[in-house]
């Protein structure tokens, strides 16, 4: 059973192969991969991977992921960890929010929930032209944890009000299984 959690992040010089060589490394050594992200942002590859592996396994991976940093000239980190041991009763919601790009729109929606004691599980961003004028456009999609407790009607009001006074284009709504 793979009880065993590591958490693996790997930033580096983007360039064909890196996760193929990520993946290998980890597969040989007897672990699987339970979450992961992998991007390019600019020209750097970026990747973060929850393994699962029992404690020899996991040992194994950790002591051959020094080879893998110098060989292809990655930074990587490694933390063992636990299962996520969440408090209370949470329901996950998706947040999507569309606007100008304009500095500041992350910072101002994570106090938003940050104030309500809502915590930002994920969390993406991605700016892009809009069609036909090419507008710059920042989007925003992530996923909270609501408190059970908390009324979700006054929650989706204040968020939509909060949204119209910076002129977000928002949806708020229960997260797909």
């Amino acid at each position: 059973m793979h009880n065993n959690l590591l958490v693996i992040s790997a930033l580096g010089e983007d360039r064909p192969g890196l996760v193929d060589e990520l993946t290998r490394l980890i597969s040989e050594a007897g672990c699987n991969i339970e979450e992961s992200r992998m991007t390019v942002l600019g020209g750097e590859f970026a990747a973060i991977a929850l393994v699962a592996g029992r404690w020899n396994q996991l040992a194994k991976l950790e002591t051959t992921l020094p080879g893998l940093q110098r060989r292809l000239g990655l930074t990587v980190e490694t933390r063992r960890t636990e299962r996520s041991r969440r408090e209370g009763e949470l329901l996950p919601y998706t947040v999507e929010v569309v606007c100008l790009d304009q500095p500041g729109v992350v910072h101002q929606l994570s106090n938003f929930f940050g104030l309500r004691e809502i915590a930002i599980r994920d969390l993406a961003t991605t700016t892009y032209s809009a069609a036909y004028t090419g507008t710059p456009m920042f989007s925003v999609h992530m996923t909270v944890d609501v408190p059970a407790r908390m009324q979700i009607a006054r929650l989706r009001e204040d968020f939509l009000d909060f949204c119209d006074e910076l002129n977000l284009d928002a949806v708020i709504e229960p997260a797909k299984a």
